[in-house]
């Protein structure tokens, strides 16, 4: 095809090609568009496509080289991540993804243009915000910009248009992009402090004077940085209640990753308790209450110009602790210099508070039980008395001694079941710790658990055997089962409590609501008990047919089940057996066997015996 305006035998060499030339072809182009651009006032178009030697040019060109002209930005974009993946045959970010259309790239100073500061995040949006491309090539983050966007620097951009806000290529590099385990990357650990001290230039010099600034500068990478304390895409307001560096999150969630770590402690021979010590404290306390107010890590240590104790400089040195305490506490700054900050009591330190504690400690342990003893003996002729007349007045069976040994078992092994498997999961807890004082390297909860659980499967077992093979069984169980009269007991029972009804029901029963609803519940709760705790016992075999958040759901309705029918028997049996006027100081029933009440086993009717004269 013939260009127009031309004649066939005319050619034209590079140096003799004008736009209009191209222009008489490529009537299609977008002139307007393509004369606002950065290059329209400064290239021609074979300036780009160098290839074009002669017009008529060959239908495929070459394509365009940027780096022709902008080879410094070339050179640091090939060596970059997105230059890289490029090169590799990855489909990443080239110049016409960040810079736009190639005949209507702008001025970066162009508030239309897709580099115009304001724009970047945006622009960085359309590849790092394609959950499709993140998945992919397993980038890092989900949702980088969105969460940039709500932190104090995105905000700055959105509501105030503020251009001086840093954005993605602030921190990341525009054509010198790498990731972060990149040594040469902006983002890189170490060179964070430089990156952010670009805007925070003043920070950043009183953070490089600072223990930690000091060990960035010499290649610890553990020190904290910028980042650790502040966040990367999710940068907030210290004022903001989100912020991690908010005051009263700022202690547990920024401080503390690094200073309760035993990792961190140990390698750099740190106080282990600081977190503990701290949260321990009227500070701490009132800090987890949401009381602003109070001193938290920063108001003691300082920000960003943290300094050891050690250092004269630092607010938290034995002649500038009255001066930092005192910003708070006016005029007493002196006499709260004049003792610890995080107690930690032993022999060792803080020995005032060690032995007073000491000393109260032993003075709770034989006062209380003092006391216990006391009482207990007060009790014993109440007791006796109480037994001496319920043996008297009780003619009547109402459990056999088979009965009252499955009961004596049932409450031997219940105890200590409640027991070693609250230790189990409270390991730490201070009742926990018979099983580790003696044998701390041997796991006697778990062996005493499971012994104590066979124990109780096998009176289980027996108890079912008991109910359905012996004529006793069957009429206990028989005794046992709700019928509508418990219902209708239950009712007038509640009407007469609460002053409704002036008289108290009769009960005809052998067994009232009382001791039903217990006894089906203890049947239902000890058959949870059994599935769950085998489930757990056997949880190689489990994980043989069930998926593992089948026996986490185990775990923890066997935990919860047992929090249950420890808080019940507390709640329900002891009250019944111990509080009950009808039966104070205890109910000994089974104890003895005997009841003041007979009962007609047929049909479950009893009888009331008449009061002695």
């Amino acid at each position: 095809m013939l260009l127009l305006g031309f004649s066939q035998d005319k050619s034209f060499c590079q140096e003799d090609i004008q736009d209009k030339d191209c222009l008489a072809c490529h009537d299609g182009f977008k002139v307007e568009e393509y004369n606002t651009s950065a290059h329209a006032a400064k290239l021609f178009c074979v300036s780009c496509h160098a290839d074009i030697r002669q017009i008529p040019h060959p239908e495929k060109l070459a394509k365009v080289n940027c780096a022709n002209c902008h080879s410094i930005e070339s050179e640091a974009y090939n060596i970059s991540d997105h230059g890289k993946a490029v090169k590799a045959g990855i489909p990443a970010a080239g110049c016409l993804d960040c810079h736009g259309a190639p005949h209507a790239i702008l001025e970066r100073g162009n508030p239309h243009s897709l580099v115009y500061h304001l724009n970047i995040p945006q622009t960085c949006a359309k590849c790092h915000e394609d959950e499709e491309k993140i998945e992919k090539y397993n980038l890092l983050e989900k949702k980088p910009v969105t969460s940039y966007l709500e932190t104090v620097h995105g905000r700055a951009i959105t509501e105030q248009g503020m251009i001086s806000a840093a954005v993605c290529t602030d921190c990341h590099g525009s054509h010198d992009s790498f990731s972060q385990t990149n040594p040469k990357s902006k983002i890189y650990r170490l060179n964070v402090p430089n990156t952010c001290g670009k805007c925070h230039s003043d920070i950043l010099d009183v953070y490089s004077r600072s223990i930690h600034g000091k060990s960035v500068a010499a290649g610890k990478t553990d020190a904290p940085v910028c980042t650790d304390c502040h966040g990367e895409h999710t940068i907030k307001s210290h004022k903001d209640p989100a912020s991690s560096v908010y005051s009263t999150v700022i202690t547990e969630k920024t401080c503390g990753q690094c200073h309760a770590s035993e990792r961190i402690a140990s390698k750099y021979k740190l106080p282990p308790d600081r977190l503990e010590t701290y949260f321990e404290s009227y500070h701490g306390l009132a800090s987890r209450l949401g009381v602003t107010t109070v001193a938290n890590c920063a108001s003691c240590h300082g920000v960003h110009d943290i300094l050891p104790s050690s250092d004269p400089s630092s607010t938290i040195h034995k002649n500038n602790i009255p001066h930092t305490c005192g910003k708070c506490h006016e005029k007493a700054g002196v006499n709260l210099a004049k003792g610890s900050v995080h107690i930690a009591p032993s022999p060792e330190r803080d020995k005032a508070v060690y032995y007073v504690s000491l000393l109260y400690i032993l003075l709770i342990s034989l006062t209380i039980s003092g006391m216990l003893v006391h009482n207990i003996v007060y009790l014993l002729p109440k007791i006796r008395e109480h037994y001496r007349r319920h043996k008297e007045e009780a003619k009547y069976t109402r459990f056999t001694i088979n009965e009252r040994l499955q009961h004596l078992i049932l409450v031997a092994s219940f105890i200590l079941l409640a027991y070693t498997g609250f230790a189990l999961r409270h390991p730490n807890a201070w009742w926990a710790a018979p099983f580790t004082i003696w044998s701390p390297g041997f796991d006697w909860r778990g062996i005493a658990h499971r012994i104590l659980a066979i124990l109780f499967g096998v009176l289980v077992a027996y108890h079912t055997y008991y109910l359905y093979c012996t004529r006793r069984g069957r009429e206990q169980c028989r005794a046992l089962l709700p019928k509508k009269e418990d219902v209708f007991y239950f009712i007038n029972l509640a009407q007469y409590n609460l002053g409704i009804k002036q008289q108290k029901p009769a009960h005809a029963a052998k067994y009232d609501y009382i001791e039903k609803v217990e006894y089906w519940a203890l049947v239902w709760g000890s058959l949870i008990m059994i599935v769950t705790g085998s489930m757990l016992a056997f949880e190689n075999l489990f994980l043989q047919y069930f998926p593992k958040w089948v026996l986490d759901v185990a775990r923890s309705i066997h935990y919860y089940e047992a929090v249950l029918a420890v808080l019940a028997i507390i709640v329900w049996h002891m009250f019944f057996v111990f509080f009950d006027p009808d039966h104070y100081p205890v109910n000994l029933s089974m104890l003895i066997g005997k009841s003041t009440k007979k009962c007609d086993e047929a049909d479950g009717d009893i009888k009331e015996q008449p009061p002695k004269a």
